[in-house]
């Protein structure tokens, strides 16, 4: 299979659940972005590497990054490589001079640590087609100080989100979408969409 290769352009804290924030990635040679759910650790490690800040004492990821560097492994890249029940699944490829191994990850983990060896991302069509927003217009803002609202639209179960958008028709969904993407709220827009796809 061909593998897409993603950039990370967006992060954003979640205006819907306490402590989550939208990870939004995007597509290297096209305009289709994947918006995923991570939770906050997660989010402070991809943005303090992205940042180059320096935490006075090595987050979780780092310390991972300096074992890896004195036992010779180098993470080469990361592959989302599968989407199921709205969960994505991550593997990272490591190789230490003599094999190639790939290491089952958290995608949220598995981009903490892409930032940190610079290594590409990428994923398949198949998950894109899936689960990709076309965006018309500008992109996303790297940062934004978005304050979290109420929203009993959604409940978070472990890496999962259901929605409450059942009883909305398809028409009525994408021209939720299509507000919710011209109004740069990925995060609502990744939700309507898991709930347009469970309908195929």
């Amino acid at each position: 299979m061909k593998k897409l290769k993603l950039d990370i352009v967006g992060l954003s804290y979640s205006q819907t659940q306490s402590g989550a924030y939208a990870l939004v990635l995007g597509e290297v040679s096209g305009r289709r972005r994947l918006p995923i759910i991570i939770g906050g650790f997660e989010a402070q490690a991809i943005a303090i590497e992205i940042e180059k800040m320096s935490p006075s004492r090595p987050l979780t990821h780092d310390l991972f990054k300096s074992l890896t560097i004195h036992f010779n492994i180098v993470i080469e890249e990361v592959i989302i490589y599968n989407l199921v029940d709205g969960i994505f699944f991550a593997k990272l490829i490591c190789n230490d001079g003599k094999k190639t191994v790939e290491i089952d990850a958290r995608t949220s983990d598995a981009i903490a640590l892409a930032v940190r060896y610079q290594c590409p991302i990428y994923t398949y069509e198949f998950i894109l087609a899936s689960a990709g927003i076309m965006i018309e217009g500008a992109d996303f803002a790297f940062l934004e100080n978005i304050e979290p609202t109420d929203d009993a639209e959604t409940v978070k179960l472990g890496d999962s989100v259901t929605t409450g958008y059942a009883s909305y028709s398809e028409t009525e969904l994408r021209e939720m979408m299509q507000k919710a993407l011209d109004e740069e709220n990925y995060e609502k827009a990744a939700r309507i969409r898991d709930e347009l796809s469970k309908r195929q």
